[in-house]
């Protein structure tokens, strides 16, 4: 069935299909050894369908002005593998340990100096700017008024004593919010586990000990340089 897909996610739907179609081909060797699949033509097409179900039902957080645009856009295709290895029976764990497997070799495939450019821009002093504007916005009432699914959240200075660059406590979490909506609660988890490849992947070590999903009053993200610049 056709979805309305929002206009902004619309101008970017080639590239998030191009995307899919790399993470399911580097999934293929795990899909058939450990989840015992054997009909990888249908289970992909079944993954590209339901993506196009994800794609009408991914909320609108102000495109290009926010950046968490990029996160949905990066990992809500991971819901549609997700939603499709559940009805095939394949258990929680291994769809978790399948998609962050897959997700990592999909980030090694960018070259490591521009994977570890991107890192060094996450952790400057002008993106550090952009995340402290942001999360003042991100609690602003005008703002979640018009975006009531996007994240919520602070940015965390580091005291004298701590090492990491800086942290972000997220308080609300789109992804939460699209779980309860969509029913994929079981499956949350699995996009929970890719934000630390997705760091390390851009030479930055994430430390996180608690999550929104798993209960906690929020996810606290901190940031460390895993390399001397």
């Amino acid at each position: 069935m056709m979805q309305n897909v929002h206009p902004f996610y619309q101008s970017h739907r080639a590239a998030m299909e191009t995307a899919m179609r790399q993470r399911l081909e580097l999934a293929e060797p795990m899909l058939r050894e450990r989840a015992q699949l054997s009909d990888i033509d249908t289970i992909r097409q079944q993954v590209m369908d339901e993506f196009e179900v994800v794609l009408g039902q991914m909320p609108y957080v102000g495109g290009e002005a926010s950046r968490m645009s990029d996160f949905f856009m990066r990992l809500l295709g991971f819901i549609a593998i997700g939603r499709v290895l559940r009805r095939h029976g394949v258990p929680l764990p291994m769809i978790g340990d399948i998609e962050r497997e897959t997700y990592k070799a999909h980030l090694l495939m960018v070259p490591e100096a521009e994977r570890l450019a991107a890192g060094r821009q996450f952790l400057s002093a002008e993106n550090q700017r952009l995340v402290r504007e942001q999360a003042a916005q991100s609690v602003a009432h005008d703002h979640q008024q018009a975006f009531p699914d996007d994240f919520v959240y602070d940015f965390v200075e580091p005291g004298p004593e701590d090492s990491f660059a800086f942290g972000i406590d997220y308080t609300a979490c789109g992804f939460c919010k699209f779980a309860a909506r969509h029913g994929d609660h079981e499956i949350l988890p699995s996009i929970c586990g890719l934000d630390f490849d997705a760091y390390a992947s851009r030479g930055i070590r994430l430390e996180r000990t608690q999550t929104l999903a798993g209960g906690a009053s929020h996810c606290n993200f901190r940031f460390y340089r895993l390399r001397v610049e």
